[in-house]
């Protein structure tokens, strides 16, 4: 049995329609493909958590952040159980470049309905709640980020 679940957020960076994914290197979900994101930090908001994972693992900065949806995944094979915040955000600057080359094979932009296999547990889990990318499109009214 696994220790208690921790928390991860996922980051959904968007460019011209299209989002940003990973193909992961390392020990966990190696060969998967996936957003951006990591591990909330102690007394971090969600919006900082995306901005700050996204510009620590591409070095990209983002705009319009916002919370889009949530899942519980247990992945036994690996022994983890991870709830995870996904955040949507508009990308803004920076150039897309791997910046953990021990746990990113490499980065590219991609079309939701055409998304590279296989996914992360997580990123599965999401698709099969029904998340619907294009009505969190240019939505900024879509803000939920609690404090702390």
């Amino acid at each position: 049995m696994g220790e208690r679940p921790k928390v991860g957020v996922g980051v959904i960076v968007v460019k011209d329609g299209q989002v940003l994914m990973q193909k992961r290197k390392g020990a966990h979900g190696q060969g998967t493909w996936s957003f951006p994101g990591g591990h909330l930090e102690y007394s971090e908001t969600w919006e900082d958590c995306a901005k700050r994972e996204t510009f620590e693992e591409v070095g990209v900065q983002l705009k319009n952040v916002r919370f889009v949806g949530l899942t519980n995944d247990v992945m036994r094979e690996e022994d983890k159980h991870y709830i995870t915040i996904f955040m949507l955000g508009d990308y803004e600057s920076g150039e897309v470049k791997v910046k953990e080359p021990d746990r990113t094979e490499i980065w590219q932009w991609v079309d939701w309905n055409n998304m590279p296999e296989p996914l992360f547990q997580a990123i599965v889990n999401l698709k099969q709640q029904g998340f619907d990318f294009s009505s969190h499109l240019h939505d900024a009214s879509v803000r939920f980020t609690p404090k702390p």
